[in-house]
Parts: C-alpha cells; structure tokens; sequence
C-alpha cells in the first residue's frame, strides 16, 4: 500500500484508493476463469481487459478482442461481464473497446509459450 499524505489520511482518500486498486486486483485475478477458446489462454493473461471501473453501485469493463472479427467476441464480452458482477455483486456493464490487439499487450511471459518473444 502507498504512504497517505495527512490530508489523505483525514479525508480517507488514500485508503479509499488502495482499496478501489485491491478491488480491481482482485477482480482481474477472477476473471482468469475466462478462457479464449480459439488460443486457450485466459483474457487476463492476453491483456484483452483495457479498462475497469469500480462505483459502490455498479461497475464498467473495456475489452478488446484479438481480432476485429472474432466470432466468440459476445460469448467472451458476456461471460466477463457475468464473471465481474457475480465477483463483485454489482450491476455490471461490459463495452468492446476499438484499440487493436497486439502481442505486446500479453502479460509478461505469457507470450513465451507462442515463441513470439
């Protein structure tokens, strides 16, 4: 956790931070159970996750697909979005981002097993 300023500390801000990130955390290591079926890896791992947004009262994700045209892309987009609210029992929206994927998102390592890099 990072050091609170003592402005933050009376204000909580700080810890309200640390805990909104832990959240976020927390919910990508959820959404791991969510596999790519063309590739067989997990959309974590494949950095298809741009975005996650975390109210008191519902939350927002921003994925990206591996292609413009990947015909699982409502079958993925659906099972995040009901991973997220089940995880987090929130009402939970879910929006295809338009950033093209690339490699290089991937996390590290997680490209070793293509040979890539």
């Amino acid at each position: 956790m990072g050091v609170e300023s003592d402005e933050q500390y009376r204000q909580g801000t700080g810890r309200m931070t640390d805990q909104v990130q832990n959240r976020e955390e927390s919910l990508r290591e959820a959404l791991r159970v969510v596999i790519d079926p063309e590739i067989g890896m997990n959309v974590v791992e494949l950095g298809l996750i741009r975005g996650i947004e975390i109210h008191e009262d519902r939350a927002h994700i921003t994925m990206i697909m591996t292609t413009p045209f990947c015909p699982y892309a409502p079958q993925l987009l659906e099972q995040v979005r009901r991973t997220a609210q089940e995880f987090l029992n929130l009402p939970t929206t879910i929006e295809m981002g338009l950033e093209m994927w690339d490699p290089s998102m991937m996390e590290d390592g997680a490209a070793d097993d293509w040979g890539l890099f």
